[in-house]
């Protein structure tokens, strides 16, 4: 199987790349280089590896990206809250306009799975702060980088579940962990990175909640996808992670101080918080046998050694943030 990975070289595209090459995939990566293209440089010569530098806004860049193909993970979007805030106009255009497009241009090249990488941030706020939120429970998106995700997912799963090719949508944690395009802008790796280097982290809001997963097994889960049956994931939305990997703000400082020496925690209280979620995973557990490899105090400890290991010379740099 020959499968595009659009946004290759991002924070999770750059992961789920080198997983299907070391599967055995052939991989090509459509991405418009925004943030550099560091996170491929080793795998560029791979003889399975073909790149190509373009937008999914761009016709002729997706025609050419398409050839060929088999399956697409589709990744590229301008990603988070803040980012889709800044860039508002460009956010409408890559994630809904040219997710649309992508979308009809595969079906037409007669591609055969769509996997989107959608986001539990879908979910907004519980309206019961004491349950856990399904794959059916209300979305209630709170950001326009959530109403674009919702939009999309609404178009592949209901408005062309009748389509030829088989569309997925994977609702993704709040992402941490090592990738070779590594972020410090995500809570964990934020969190851990202001404690290792400044000794001190302020909180705000410590009870609000949210589910975690590591970047390796959220790449792993769109890997799952593509070699299940169509009939257990055609028009079907699956959330990524694991329900004891639900943490609030103040859970997550504690598992930082638990491996981070002498950090002083500012806590600011803050009632009022626009997402906040507890998710359960079964439904990907047990319709597809997902389970998780690494645990957020594991993400904690790699973040930790890969910044005492002084090989990042300033984690604060413009290039470890998506704004």
């Amino acid at each position: 199987m020959k499968v595009l990975v659009t946004g290759g070289a991002g924070y999770i595209g750059s992961v789920l790349v080198r997983q299907l090459l070391e599967k055995g995939y052939k991989v090509r990566a459509l991405d418009s280089l925004k943030f550099g293209g560091d996170a491929l440089y080793e795998v560029m010569l791979h003889p399975n590896f073909e790149f190509i530098k373009g937008d999914i806004r761009n016709t002729g860049d997706v025609e050419k990206a398409l050839k060929g193909i088999d399956a697409i993970a589709h990744l590229a979007a301008i990603v988070g809250d803040p980012a889709c805030k800044k860039f508002s106009e460009e956010a409408h255009e890559t994630n809904w306009n040219g997710s649309v497009a992508l979308f009809e241009a595969a079906e037409k090249a007669g591609i055969k799975k769509f996997v989107f990488a959608s986001t539990c941030s879908n979910y907004g706020k519980m309206p019961n702060p004491d349950s856990f939120v399904t794959e059916t429970s209300e979305l209630r998106p709170v950001s326009l980088y959530a109403e674009l995700k919702v939009k999309f997912e609404n178009y592949i799963l209901e408005e062309r579940k009748n389509s030829k090719m088989c569309a997925t949508s994977l609702r993704f944690s709040t992402v941490y962990g090592f990738s070779p395009r590594i972020r410090f802008d995500l809570t964990v790796n934020e969190f851990t990175r202001n404690a290792t280097i400044n000794g001190e982290q302020e909180i705000w809001g410590a009870q609000f909640w949210r589910p975690y997963c590591h970047v390796e097994d959220l790449a792993r889960a769109v890997i799952l996808v593509l070699e299940s049956a169509e009939d257990k994931v055609k028009s079907e939305v699956f959330n990524v992670g694991n329900t004891d990997e639900n943490y609030n703000k103040g859970m997550i400082i504690e598992e930082v101080c638990k491996v981070v020496p002498n950090v002083k925690v500012n806590y600011v209280e803050m009632n009022e918080d626009p997402r906040d979620y507890r998710v359960n995973f079964d439904k990907i557990k047990n319709q597809l046998g997902y389970s998780i490899t690494k645990t957020v105090p594991d993400g904690v400890k790699e973040i930790y050694s890969l910044l005492k290991t002084g090989i990042v010379t300033d984690s604060f740099s413009q290039k470890f943030r998506n704004i």
